[in-house]
């Protein structure tokens, strides 16, 4: 089983590009944020020609999430529960495997804009409010993975320029504390189970050449729960489509479960 996320900013724009990706990459769930797409506008059709199912929250102009996946999913949840945010920033659906139901979330978290601003202590909030529900999730579901674009790098292993970026947006300690506060649960950054080239990135700015200069941050993560990790055999970045004409400033990251494994 194949998992993957990808903030496509803009599936309007993006839609052939993540269509081709999915046929030249065939995967059980594909988590997109920022689709920036109303409700009724999500090409669903586009999606089901190639043989794919689909579950989305949309919001016209910005955020939006989706999984996209070839079998039908089930108890589809948008948006945390008790939590008041008229912005989409999560889907989760069960879909089955040969180890029993697996719970996969799509994730799109706030950036924050700035240090100390409004939109700061709402992303705050916010991972505190995705932190008791996923505490909550996890005792139904004990395996679950959620992917999606957090807007944190953990550490400075995830950074070009730790020293230009310390106690920036991104990077600052309370956000690190809220994604570790994550990981507490009993959840695992899958990319870090594995070895990986230094300075390996999933978003790049589009100013300053910073693709071709390798000036990023490695933002965008797969999380699976103590459940899953035995079966996790690897997970990478795919580095291509963000050298694709108009790319999305983020590229996919994929990690593979092998159910053959002994769990």
């Amino acid at each position: 089983m194949k998992l993957a996320t990808w903030n496509v900013n803009s599936l309007r724009v993006r839609l052939p590009q993540v269509l081709d990706w999915l046929q030249a990459n065939p995967v059980h769930a594909l988590c997109l944020q920022e689709l920036k797409l109303a409700d009724d506008k999500f090409p669903l059709d586009a999606f089901t020609e190639i043989g794919y199912q689909a579950q989305w929250a949309g919001q016209k102009t910005y955020n939006g999430v989706a999984i996209i996946g070839p079998n039908e999913s089930t108890n589809v949840q948008r948006n945390i529960p008790g939590f008041e945010d008229p912005q989409q920033r999560i889907v989760a659906v069960t879909v089955d495997s040969p180890i029993g139901d697996i719970r996969i979330i799509s994730a799109y978290c706030p950036n924050g804009q700035s240090v100390g601003s409004d939109k700061y202590e709402y992303k705050l909030a916010w991972y505190a409010a995705l932190q008791s529900w996923l505490a909550d999730e996890l005792k139904t579901y004990p395996r679950l993975a959620i992917l999606g674009d957090y807007n944190v790098a953990p550490t400075d292993e995830d950074v070009h320029d730790p020293a230009k970026w310390e106690g920036d947006i991104l990077v600052s300690p309370p956000e690190r504390a809220a994604l570790s506060s994550l990981l507490e649960l009993g959840l695992t950054d899958a990319f870090r189970m594995f070895p990986q080239e230094e300075k390996s990135f999933t978003w790049w700015d589009y100013r300053r050449f910073a693709y071709r200069r390798n000036a990023g941050l490695r933002i965008d993560h797969v999380l699976l729960s103590d459940a899953l990790v035995p079966y996790c055999t690897s997970c990478i970045i795919d580095k291509q489509p963000r050298g694709n004409e108009q790319p999305s400033d983020h590229t996919p990251v994929v990690a593979t479960l092998d159910f053959t494994q002994k769990g």
